[in-house]
């Protein structure tokens, strides 16, 4: 790839994609054939008429000011004596609105063709000047505001093309994450007329990616479709969440059958509202597409409880609707940038429900790479909006890390990620106000925290208790990771001791909010922990025996209260179906997560447009409480990536039967109990030594099948 040059289309061609050719005769016998390619943009390459393999919007994202993707493909099927190659790109997450702070002028095109011939000798193609290029049918793609595409536009190769002025093949790096592809398919699951005389296709699914059209048309004839996640409380088409990203679907029909997928794009939706279209549309003319990285599914929970299966079923959905390529906030509106708040409250959940490794080892080297020289690290990775560290969002640098080595026991993380964690516990301690804890500055706190006056985000938690917190529990994991690597971590192991006993006198176990309590309590910051849990459920009961927490207090509420003897409190907020709860949503028709507890509210209004998604995965943190607590499945520091599980299942009588299984290294885990009258059967199977606590009593176990009965 480095003999190759970058090119691009010498003359500008507006918002139009160019699609570039190269045409190239194979005269012996091939014993192989590869395809590099990547693009400053996002690219589909087609040889002879056939797409080459099913990655979806390669390259992928990074900061591309930094390092960009390639791929490789075999296309020795698809070789023929006379053959042409055709990439199609568009800009994707290079140049538009999107990427902000680090887009790029133009899009170009990288790429080599290697042919190995059966006699041992080898013929290697670089993208070059002679390329040509076209203009293409897809006369308009972006990221947030979709696609137009003209059908009837049969590309004329004679845009001559240029080397980029940016020729630097240095930020090229072989694929590192999980590719992107095409997985579930929904037909139309029915047509609405609306109150407002729309016509509305429903697919029945929240989801990331796109629509298929299949249409008998004649040339000249348009479909355009609009994108929602939601219709309105009477049952309108709703799509003014998505602020100004555009979603365009315009094509125009060439004559007779034919399909149309616009693959470099996604867009996130439940709904269609066919706002043109030439004769009677039909159910069968629409397909949904969901796209997501290509993750291997390890984590299953199935219950006695429909509703408890449905939010299961929506962290899923979360999971696979925003995590493309890199962990996004939300799929649909002008945003879906790789928030580090999210993904850190979550990454445990994601770890059990599907092999994330090489997913979250890919997004951390962009997070490592945009560090700040002084340790902080931003609010969103690729850092596209510049470096603003906030507390609970900047610690993913040491909470993700941490995560992936207890799921999988990959010490390569830490050694990867330990100078940039130290670099952020020590900026912590240079720019606080306050020594040994972190006041001042800037901080989301516990977004969209309930308790406080209605549209306040932030809620009424402390923000320098939040901070504090956070650092305390950045400097512990630190010094863990320190011990796993060999590192002298003394001194931080020091610091530790002071941020708890500061933690401690500046707070002095006075918590004014659920939240404060939680993070007190899963921190091991506060002096009298199990007074603290009982003031928690005083405060709990107080507010009505309902949630007030947001992103930062919800993951860890209900292992507190199971933690410290509370597990039927915990069981009955999981349970709970009124506003506001996990399952409060699901009585709104919700298939996926939602950024807020009441997105819908009760009387089926509606949260305000500016900040309000529907496919939002951090609420389903709580999923690994399902797992970790009522399942009772726990991986062990001591033997990361479940060498040794420790089972300790709390069962409820609110529930019939749980089973759960992870898929780990050494086999499948799995966990499970239902009540029979009066009594509790646990049956759990582990493919490793393990142990278990079961009914108060504490069991070795060896490989095998257990039944126990309490």
């Amino acid at each position: 790839m480095f003999n190759a040059d970058w090119i691009r289309v010498a003359e500008p061609i507006g918002d139009v994609c160019a699609i570039y050719r190269k045409e190239f005769k194979t005269q012996k016998p091939i014993a192989s054939a590869t395809l590099f390619a990547s693009a400053k943009g996002v690219y589909e390459a087609s040889l002879n008429g056939q797409r080459i393999g099913d990655y979806i919007l390669a390259p992928g994202r990074t900061d591309y000011t930094k390092r960009i993707q390639y791929q490789a493909y075999d296309i020795k099927d698809l070789l023929k004596e006379q053959n042409t190659l055709d990439i199609l790109v568009a800009e994707g997450w290079c140049c538009g609105r999107v990427s902000c702070n680090v887009r790029m002028p133009n899009t170009a095109l990288i790429a080599k063709i290697q042919l190995e011939y059966t006699d041992g000798t080898r013929e290697v193609i670089y993208t070059d000047d002679s390329w040509t290029a076209a203009e293409s049918g897809l006369r308009f793609c972006k990221i947030w505001d979709g696609t137009v595409f003209d059908a009837r536009i049969e590309p004329d190769f004679c845009l001559k093309t240029a080397i980029d002025e940016n020729n630097d093949k240095t930020i090229l790096v072989p694929q590192q994450g999980e590719k992107i592809v095409e997985h579930e398919r929904f037909s139309a699951a029915q047509i609405i007329h609306t109150p407002k005389g729309e016509t509305v296709i429903d697919f029945g699914q929240n989801l990331t990616g796109y629509v298929k059209l299949k249409i008998n048309a004649k040339a000249g004839e348009r479909v355009r479709l609009s994108f929602a996640e939601i219709l309105d409380k009477d049952g309108n088409f709703y799509n003014e969440n998505y602020r100004s990203a555009e979603c365009r679907y315009d094509y125009t029909c060439r004559d007779g059958e034919q399909s149309f997928k616009p693959t470099l794009t996604f867009y996130g939706f439940r709904y269609i509202r066919i706002d043109e279209f030439p004769g009677e549309p039909s159910l069968d003319n629409f397909t949904a597409i969901a796209v997501y990285s290509d993750m291997k599914r390890t984590g299953y929970i199935e219950t006695s409880d429909p509703m408890l299966n449905r939010f299961f079923q929506n962290v899923l959905w979360g999971q696979r609707g925003n995590f493309l390529d890199i962990p996004t906030d939300c799929p649909q509106r002008d945003e879906r940038q790789g928030w580090t708040g999210d993904a850190q409250v979550f990454i445990k959940t994601a770890s059990y429900n599907y092999n994330v490794k090489k997913f979250f080892r890919k997004w951390l080297r962009d997070m490592r790479l945009g560090q700040s020289e002084e340790g902080a690290i931003g609010e969103v990775i690729p850092n596209v909006w510049g470096v603003k560290a906030c507390c609970g969002w900047a610690d993913a640098v040491t909470i993700c890390p941490w995560q992936l080595y207890l799921t999988y026991g990959d010490r390569e993380i830490l050694e990867e990620m330990f100078p940039a964690m130290k670099k952020w516990v020590d900026y912590v301690m240079a720019v606080t106000t306050k020594k040994n804890l972190w006041f001042g500055g800037w901080h989301y706190g516990d977004w969209l925290e309930l308790g406080a006056p209605y549209g306040n985000y932030k809620g009424s938690t402390r923000d320098d208790l939040v901070a504090s917190a956070y650092h305390a529990y950045s400097t512990e994991i630190l010094c863990k990771a320190g011990k796993v690597l060999g590192e002298d971590v003394s001194f931080y192991e020091r610091h530790l001791e002071d941020v708890r006993k500061a933690f401690q006198e500046g707070f002095n176990d006075d918590y004014k909010t659920q939240t404060e309590y939680v993070l007190a309590l899963q921190f091991r910051l506060t002096k009298t922990p199990q007074a603290t849990a009982e003031k928690l459920v005083e405060r709990i009961h107080n507010d009505g025996d309902k949630l007030q927490t947001g992103f930062l207090g919800t993951p860890y509420i209900l292992r507190v209260l199971t933690k410290f003897g509370h597990a039927d409190l915990a069981y009955k907020l999981m349970l709970r179906k009124e506003y506001p709860s996990w399952l409060y949503p699901i009585t709104k028709g919700a298939t996926t997560i939602w950024e807020h507890w009441d997105g819908i509210m009760p009387n089926g209004d509606l949260w305000p447009v500016k900040m309000n998604s529907y496919n939002h995965y951090a609420y389903g943190a709580a999923a690994d409480w399902l797992y970790e607590c009522a399942a009772g499945i726990r991986t062990m520091e001591r033997e990361p990536g479940f060498k040794m599980v420790h089972f300790v299942p709390v069962a409820d009588s609110r529930i019939d039967w749980l089973r759960a299984e992870i898929e780990t290294a050494y086999g499948t885990v799995k966990s499970g109990w239902r009540n029979e009258g009066k009594k509790v059967i646990y049956e759990l199977t582990t493919p490793v030594a393990s142990i278990a606590t079961v009914a108060g009593k504490h069991y070795n176990l060896e490989p095998g099948v257990y039944t126990f009965e309490e």
